[in-house]
């Protein structure tokens, strides 16, 4: 069995490897800590859906202040601007173009709700600036940038949390405690799923970029492509030049709870099969996708992706459900319930706070748990919920679910460094073509 720590002793003698020397504990010096009375200023970076969301956890945590909100777009930062002034009761300073927020030195942290391409990249040069970085899921647009950004946490020693906020959940910690102890008996397979019934994004038209967006700095370290109708403000999640499709942009949750309760880091072997059946549209990823992932010990993830279509009669709109030799558990954002072999259902321990679960700016109960503990982290030296080096993990194992459909086929992988074995089309996969000039560097 490969044991988290394991792990870590593996990854470090493997320089090779895609988390290459990675620790579950950030590596934080006691310099870094800020004292227990200081108070933190913030910035929260792409203000249009998610980060309300963000900003509302933010301003319950007392000894923090949102003192930038930054967006390449005017239209969305002024009405963010008027959000926050209603949420907060006062309106933070503005930006445009986020590297002159990194610049201000009295700015502690930085919080990355932009389109994914942006994730990694800025949140390693928001590291190199000296900031503590919350980024939203997934961590990364491939696999490079993922090794980049748990090497940037570990040579620049900030805090760097992911935003899967399921993992501050009191309900799942003690639903992943109790399958330790033995309470479904030996786990053997996780079952995450998501369904939803999305729309048609229809063919794109090249139009003249809006006067209020800054197109070049949107796509930042993206190569070049003209403006078009379909792509901004949400729509990029399903072009491969931006997005990284449904099992990121909602799959990633339910894998890494499915991950955590089961014990697993990287998997053995990845593959998937799906396909794009509904609309004839600019969609670039699967609509329907069933991947599954195998570990050592004959433990085993499936996420079924559902993002056009809703599954048939109803089932819930999103979740995981852990299998063990004497029952089973289902966890959501909002509950555990625990079922015997008989599917009768034995106890329920119910999430205090709600959280949304289908919204596409999500929000509730475990954004204000998931921050408070990046910020305890940060002032305190509080053990954190999801470092880096651990929630990569499972923003590798999507990424290689994607790689195993672009391919076609199911792909080895090598435990130790969670490289692919042997197969020279899927390494090619492995980094993105960036624009010149804006490839992450250390």
């Amino acid at each position: 069995m490969n044991t988290r720590r394991e792990f870590i002793k593996k990854t470090a003698a493997g320089s090779a490897g895609l988390i290459v020397g990675a620790s579950l504990l950030p590596n934080i010096g006691y310099s870094n800590i800020l004292g227990a009375n200081e108070r933190l200023n913030v910035a929260v970076i792409g203000v249009r859906s998610r980060a309300k969301s963000l900003t509302k956890a933010i301003s319950k945590y007392k000894e923090a202040r949102v003192a930038y909100t930054c967006d390449v777009d005017d239209v969305i930062l002024q009405k963010n601007n008027q959000f926050c002034q209603e949420t907060l009761g006062y309106i933070p300073q503005t930006e445009k173009d986020f590297r002159k927020v990194l610049e201000d030195k009295s700015v502690d942290a930085v919080f990355i709700a932009t389109p994914e391409h942006w994730h990694a990249p800025m949140a390693i040069m928001a590291l190199q600036a000296g900031k503590h970085v919350y980024v939203e899921k997934p961590c990364s647009h491939n696999l490079f940038e993922n090794e980049m950004l748990v090497e940037a946490q570990k040579k620049y020693g900030k805090v760097v949390q992911m935003g899967n906020q399921q993992r501050s959940a009191v309900t799942s910690k003690q639903a992943v405690e109790e399958i330790k102890e033995g309470i479904i008996g030996t786990v053997y397979k996780g079952e995450a799923y998501y369904s939803n019934n999305r729309g048609d994004i229809g063919i794109g038209k090249k139009i003249a970029v809006p006067t209020t967006l800054d197109w070049d700095l949107w796509q930042g370290p993206a190569p070049r492509e003209s403006y078009r109708d379909n792509i901004h403000p949400y729509n990029w999640h399903w072009f491969k030049t931006w997005g990284t499709g449904e099992i990121h942009n909602n799959g990633t949750h339910e894998i890494d709870i499915c991950r955590w309760a089961l014990g697993v880091d990287i998997p053995k072997t990845v593959s998937s099969v799906g396909g794009k059946y509904t609309y004839k549209d600019d969609w670039e990823y699967t609509d329907n996708q069933q991947a599954t992932f195998t570990y050592d010990d004959d433990k085993f993830i499936t996420w079924t992706g559902h993002s056009r279509g809703k599954i048939m009669p109803n089932q819930p709109g999103r979740g995981a459900t852990i299998y063990g030799s004497e029952g089973s558990i289902m966890l959501s954002r909002n509950a555990y319930q625990l079922f015997d072999l008989s599917g009768k259902l034995v106890k329920r321990v119910d999430e205090k706070g709600k959280s949304v679960t289908l919204g596409t700016a999500g929000g509730g109960g475990l954004d204000v748990k998931h921050i408070a503990n990046f910020f305890n982290a940060i002032r305190i030296g509080e053990k954190q919920n999801s470092p880096i080096a651990d929630a990569s993990i499972t923003t590798m194992t999507c990424h290689l679910g994607n790689i195993s459909q672009e391919v076609g086929r199911t792909l080895n992988i090598d435990t130790k460094t969670g490289k692919v074995k042997k197969d020279k089309q899927a390494l090619k996969l492995y980094k993105r073509e960036y624009e010149k000039g804006w490839e992450p560097k250390l």
